[in-house]
């Protein structure tokens, strides 16, 4: 079959592909600025449970502005653990992902390394304490390189194409609260 006939074919039954649309930068990390070591350095394996989880941010844009969704993801099942979804970019947001997935894993996680990007939420002392206080250890993949958390931005991606500019989609995002009810679904 030839590149018209299949597209011939997938137009009468009505499949369309994912649009994947231009990447938008939502912070610029300081390359000087003192982090917390990569201890992940690219291999998102674990053997067990609660050894690794991976963190990332994205944005989704709605008519009431822009919604911010934080996914924590084990690394040994893949599976999305935590998540939350808020109007802002604070570490509050993060911290809140961060409880629902203890709530559901346990209260003490000794030896769980936490991997994220650069970003300024995963960077923050309050972040950095809280995960102390639950024994789990912060590591922040270098600058820049999506490669260094590609698990987390993974994850993101499957959630845009999937969700947020799935071909079942029909216009814009309206609310934050909208975009929270169907991540809510996404991952349950």
């Amino acid at each position: 079959m030839g590149r018209d006939q299949i597209a011939r074919l997938t137009r009468l039954a009505g499949i369309e592909g994912v649009r994947r649309t231009k990447k938008t930068r939502t912070t610029r990390a300081d390359p000087a600025a003192a982090r917390h070591p990569d201890l992940v350095e690219r291999h998102f394996q674990a053997e067990a449970p609660n050894q690794l989880w991976v963190t990332d941010l994205t944005s989704v844009p709605t008519w009431a502005g822009v919604a911010y969704v934080c996914f924590i993801v084990d690394a040994f099942s893949r599976s999305i653990v935590g998540w939350r979804v808020t109007p802002h970019m604070r570490t509050s947001m993060v911290l809140d992902a961060i409880e629902m997935t203890r709530w559901s894993r346990g209260t003490r996680l000794d030896g769980l390394r936490c991997h994220s990007d650069a970003g300024s939420q995963f960077t923050s002392v309050r972040y950095g304490e809280r995960l102390a206080e639950i024994g789990a250890v912060p590591s922040v993949g270098s600058a820049g390189d999506s490669f260094d958390n590609a698990l987390a931005e993974t994850v993101n991606g499957y959630h845009k194409a999937e969700l947020i500019r799935g071909p079942a989609r029909d216009g814009p995002w309206k609310t934050v609260e909208d975009v929270e009810l169907a991540a809510l679904g996404w991952v349950h």
